[in-house]
């Protein structure tokens, strides 16, 4: 493939009547493009963002102190500490299009309800006790559970135990406050239902594997299902590995099982701008170099391993965090079996045909 030629190659020499030329740009608000091609169309995505690790043995108890010292209702609505990455300064955005963030609630708090355009959900790595209320269905939080939030549902959140719980949240938050499309109301001061059953009435009716309720044959935009609990992801990981020891095509590459979380009324996506995975390494396996369009965040749910992030190794346990943002070349290792779950803007790259990978060994 032949480089494009730089910018500065093709500037205009630099005259008075140039310099005039620029300021009546200027004056009218505008901006020519043979100034800035290189920034607007670079030969591949050059992001700001930052590919960075947070380390779940220093944020946690930032999270903690954060439980003594701020309140949770509303106003603050929710304890939430947002990972900032650093090439975004100063937003709290972990990519351009995906926010993340710790929650905190203590024991016997209540987070107000109130909903928002913006879809969200919840990964649970340690902990339980909480219920999460969504459009007045409460849902229990566990261990390795995913709760979901879609856009313009109320939700709240209360801690029926005598003990402290963090989890963390991801959201669209970046992608709609760039493109204009949020909104925001108040609910309830408290939650609507204080009710803590083991399984949710959405789960109740959808959450049967390979069974559609045919009350419920209109397709959704986002997944009907609030809960998908860790012993159906843990079985699935699990089967695919054994299946993998049989000889049998199970895996995603060799030792590397993965799943994706579906909306079980299309089969695809659980909300329409958030892909949500969970991938299981065995000991001593790695996954090849891959780059891909658009960002991902991963937490580490068990185990010990790391990641290469455009060559640079990264040390991992149980709670830690890392952002690849678009065409950051990543890989994984496993030093233990290892379980991460991941989060990303998939669905939007690949609805509006951006989306391309490049993996190491593999013709393009």
């Amino acid at each position: 493939m032949k480089d494009a030629t730089p910018a500065h190659a093709m500037q205009p020499e630099e005259t008075p009547e140039l310099k005039a030329l620029y300021k009546g740009f200027e004056a009218e608000s505008l901006m020519p493009l043979w100034t800035q091609l290189g920034d607007l169309m670079p030969v591949h995505p050059k992001p700001r963002a930052q590919a960075h690790v947070w380390k779940w043995a220093n944020l946690l108890p930032l999270a903690e102190a954060s439980g003594r010292l701020v309140p949770v209702g509303r106003g603050g609505e929710r304890r939430a500490i947002g990972l900032a990455n650093p090439g975004l300064a100063p937003h709290a955005y972990v990519t351009p299009t995906l926010w993340a963030a710790i929650q905190y609630l203590g024991p016997r708090e209540t987070a107000p309800e109130h909903r928002h355009a913006q879809n969200a959900f919840r990964f649970v790595v340690e902990g339980e006790g909480v219920w999460t209320v969504v459009n007045g269905d409460p849902v229990r939080m566990s261990r390795g559970d995913l709760l979901l939030t879609p856009g313009w549902n109320f939700h709240g959140h209360h801690n029926d135990t005598d003990q402290p719980m963090a989890w963390i949240d991801g959201l669209d938050i970046p992608f709609s406050h760039h493109n204009d499309v949020g909104f925001f109301e108040f609910g309830s001061e408290r939650v609507t239902d204080y009710a803590t059953p083991n399984f949710s009435r959405a789960e109740r009716l959808w959450g049967h594997p390979g069974l559609r309720p045919l009350s419920g044959l209109r397709d959704a935009v986002s997944s009907p299902l609030s809960a998908y609990r860790w012993v159906h992801t843990d079985a699935a990981l699990t089967e695919q590995l054994l299946l993998e020891d049989e000889g049998q095509p199970a895996t995603l590459e060799p030792g590397h099982a993965a799943i994706r979380y579906v909306n079980p009324t299309t089969g695809g996506d659980v909300m329409p701008t958030i892909r949500c995975e969970f991938h299981r390494l065995r000991e001593g396996g790695s996954t090849p170099a891959r780059r891909e369009v658009g960002s991902s965040v991963f937490q580490v749910f068990e185990g010990q391993g790391s990641v290469s992030l455009n060559g640079t190794v990264h040390t991992l346990e149980k709670g830690d965090l890392f952002v690849v943002p678009s065409w950051v070349s990543w890989s994984l290792e496993a030093q233990s079996q290892f379980d991460l779950f991941r989060f990303s803007d998939a669905p939007i790259m690949e609805r509006l045909s951006f989306m391309r990978v490049q993996v190491e060994g593999e013709m393009p």
